[in-house]
């Protein structure tokens, strides 16, 4: 017990290897006068002087350049060449301390040789140590059920992650092969592994060999190419972990570990690469303004926060009704910005009074309006609390902009609102209509961004769909053809952010979603991600289309052109015109309805919608798509 506790601490493993190499360097010594001189008398002073003083040289080199920080059993190439050039360094030094002190030392050629064989026999020990330990530690570990690993990418990171990092974990890895669509690397091998082929290899090899992991180590790829790599691999039973595509993995100088690694997410299979952003455009709108979120706690909302506290705001307002979620932004934005002016308040936007009184204090110049009711089948059967809420709440916000001088007001809206069939999307386009009537007779400019599902917001199929696969299924799909557009939420802040650059008021910003999903086939790959076979371990069950829902999402309508702007993924819609004596009359009629006893009167209160907006396909009513 107490040997092993000796060995154990770090300071008497590095005595041991400190003396191990002195032993080495003597050895070198002798071995070189031997192969010069034929002499085996080590007690010859020119010999003992040389051997002294080339030892405190050498040793004093490796400390000062902390060869013996690094861990023996897992030194690689890396090391190796830092002990060719430490003991050329340290033999030059030799050979100037013998020349200047005048000593009776060895000469040039022996200290030379000497150098060599210190190199060959650092390498060679170190090397020897390595395989050692290698082999008992698979003895050690030969009961452990063995895990056969497939590497996709015969790059750097690729022989970092084989060579290095495998090796010192727990568990018994047998790499299988590696993957690596590089024609003039098939049929070579990589530290003694053989690359097996390309892509079209991942499916074979996983069979053959029964993979039960997969590492993808390709950090310089599109996540195009990426996405179809890993839809492949998603095919396959095995757990798959990514390198995630950062520059970072780019730089020769950063060693890849195992714990970069992280599990294949749902957003690795969609193939979207990252958006690039004009962010010195977007921060000389933000910095040192004053600047309102709604909603500030939601799932855009509070990205939102994040995104406009990287971008120096003078003060960020965080307004929501829901104080948890509000709560644990304030905390999350407070603790990575510390100098940042943040003030969260809890309040409704229905309240017109308590919003008036907050754009009274703060001054607000830029407005950003996220809060809404979003569930479409929850808003169904509660229209009279989207009506509330989305259309006069965004009434009371846009009002008070205006009132109070705000600069630039962006309503976050969404696809749902073209030719709507709920009366959440309903009230989405009503809120489009009144930021247009607004910035028709204001000095502030009202804009609106629209987007379509993100990913990982609250109440979005993801979520459900791993909670539902952890609870052992069924997973429900409302309808095998159903299709939506799906976007990150970082990726939809950053355009919303983009797009106040180009905002003159009155245009309705829409983002390219790319090529709309099949919710259907995002259910299948979900579940194999989980390590699951869709039908077999766990069942998909078509539900039908929940009220309100459609089948095709569209981002425009039909009466909207789209023009490019500077960003290629964002357009604008032309500006369109409205009655707007004829549309607040309306919405005051509407706003009577929802506030009196007729509140309960669904019909009543959908047909003043449709009236507002005429195309909405009021399926309670009996009306369908076209």
């Amino acid at each position: 017990m107490i040997k092993k506790r000796l060995m154990n601490n770090k300071y008497v493993r590095k005595s041991v290897l400190v003396i191990f190499d002195v032993f080495l360097i003597l050895f070198s010594y002798f071995i070189s006068n031997l192969f010069l001189n034929n002499s085996y008398n080590i007690l010859n002073i020119n010999f003992l002087t040389t051997f002294l003083i080339a030892a405190i040289v050498y040793i004093s080199i490796f400390i000062l350049f902390k060869v013996y920080k690094s861990i023996t059993q897992y030194t690689g190439s890396k090391e190796y060449i830092q002990y060719l050039e430490l003991s050329l360094l340290s033999c030059l030094i030799v050979l100037v301390v013998c020349n200047i002190t005048k000593l009776k030392t060895l000469d040039a050629k022996e200290n030379i040789l000497a150098s060599c064989f210190i190199i060959g026999f650092m390498t060679f020990s170190r090397v020897c140590y390595r395989k050692i330990v290698a082999f008992l530690d698979k003895r050690r570990h030969s009961n452990n059920i063995t895990q056969n690993v497939l590497i996709i990418g015969a790059g750097k990171a690729g022989l970092q992650i084989l060579r290095d990092e495998l090796p010192k974990m727990e568990t018994n890895y047998k790499v299988v092969g590696i993957i690596d669509d590089s024609k003039m690397k098939n049929n070579s091998t990589m530290c003694g592994v053989e690359i097996v082929g390309g892509r079209d290899k991942i499916v074979e090899i996983c069979e053959k060999y029964g993979v039960d992991l997969i590492l993808f180590t390709i950090a310089n790829i599109s996540k195009e190419q990426k996405a179809e790599i890993l839809n492949i691999c998603s095919k396959t039973k095995a757990k798959i972990k990514v390198i995630p595509s950062v520059a970072k993995f780019l730089s020769s100088d950063v060693e890849v570990k195992m714990s970069d690694l992280r599990d294949i997410q749902i957003e690795d299979l969609l193939g979207r690469d990252p958006v690039q952003l004009a962010n010195e455009n977007i921060k000389e709108f933000i910095k040192g303004k004053v600047v309102l979120v709604t909603g500030g706690g939601g799932s855009i909302g509070s990205e939102l926060c994040r995104q406009i506290a990287s971008f120096g705001a003078k003060e960020l307002l965080m307004l929501d009704i829901y104080e948890n979620t509000l709560y644990e932004t304030e905390l999350e934005i407070r603790k990575k910005y510390p100098d940042l002016n943040l003030t969260a308040i809890v309040a409704s936007v229905r309240d017109e009074k308590r919003i008036n009184e907050i754009f009274e204090k703060y001054k607000p110049e830029l407005v950003f309006h996220a809060a809404a009711h979003k569930h479409v089948p929850l808003m169904e059967t509660s229209p009279v609390e989207a009506i509330k809420n989305n259309v006069f709440g965004t009434y009371n916000v846009a009002r008070a902009a205006s009132k109070y001088g705000v600069d630039k007001f962006i309503l976050v809206s969404t696809d749902k609102a073209v030719n709507p069939t709920s009366v959440m999307g309903a009230t989405k386009r009503i809120c489009e209509m009144i930021i247009q009537m607004q910035n028709a007779k204001s000095k502030t400019n009202y804009v609106a961004v629209r987007f379509g599902n993100v990913l990982g917001s609250h109440g979005s199929v993801i979520p459900i769909f791993k909670k539902q696969i952890e609870q052992g299924g069924p997973v429900t799909v409302t309808h095998r053809e159903i299709t939506r557009f799906f976007m990150t939420i970082p990726e939809a802040v950053g355009l919303i952010l983009q797009s106040i650059t180009f905002a003159e008021g009155g245009e309705i910003f829409v983002l390219d979603m790319g090529e709309p999903v099949k919710i259907y086939d995002l259910a299948e790959k979900m579940i194999r991600l989980s390590g699951l076979t869709p039908g077999v371990d766990i069942k998909i069950e078509i539900t039908g289309l929940r009220p309100g829902e459609k089948l095709y999402e569209e981002l425009l309508v039909s009466e909207e052109g789209l023009t490019k702007t500077l960003h290629d993924k964002i357009m604008v819609t032309k500006i369109m015109d409205f009655d707007e004596k004829e549309i607040n009359k309306d919405l005051d009629m509407l706003k009577d309805v929802v506030y009196s006893e007729d509140a309960t009167n669904n019909v009543k209160i959908r047909k003043i919608i449709k009236k507002i907006v005429p195309n909405f396909i009021d399926k309670y009513n009996g009306e369908t798509e076209k």
